[in-house]
């Protein structure tokens, strides 16, 4: 199995790779979660401590991350992109990294991880549609795929809209 840790600066090339690797569609283009990766790396929304690497067999095989996001002005995180080598998806990186995550998120005192992605995946980590405890996706259109995950701090009160790091409104 996998140790998963903290990144380090001499992961960044490899976590690069292999989020383009994980993401590479039928284009040649590079995907734009690796340019979603390197402007999160330089913007104000950073959390070092929640850049995270899953190690095996000596090389860096899986990535996730939480930036800084806000709930109007409660300070929370969103999470993502995660990216798994293609060749070892679904053989339980993604999980691993996930608990981690949320266990690492937690003990931080961050409230609420958010992310946009498949509820039949995230619902095994305890994520529920973001609107059923009164938060807001930053785009209407996303309804259940817009998703977060209530941690130790988090009150009911924590509501509104959701806004994650600058970078990913800069998205095309």
């Amino acid at each position: 199995m996998a140790i998963i840790r903290r990144e380090h600066e001499p992961d960044v090339e490899a976590v690069r790779a292999l989020q383009a690797a994980a993401f590479a569609g039928d284009s040649d283009a590079e995907p734009v979660e690796v340019g979603l990766l390197d402007a999160l790396r330089t913007c104000e929304g950073w959390i070092p401590e929640l850049s995270l690497v899953a190690e095996h067999e000596g090389g860096v095989v899986g990535h996730n991350v939480c930036t800084r996001g806000f709930i109007n002005e409660v300070a929370c995180v969103g999470l993502g992109p995660i990216g798994i080598q293609p060749k070892l998806q679904n053989g339980g990186f993604g999980s691993a990294l996930m608990h981690a995550m949320i266990g690492a998120a937690d003990a931080l005192g961050e409230p609420v991880i958010a992310l946009l992605g498949s509820p039949d995946y995230y619902r095994r980590f305890g994520f529920v549609a973001a609107t059923s405890i009164g938060i807001a996706p930053p785009e209407a259109a996303w309804g259940d795929f817009f998703q977060a995950l209530p941690l130790s701090t988090w009150t009911s009160d924590m509501t509104g809209q959701f806004r994650y790091a600058a970078p990913f409104h800069e998205l095309d």
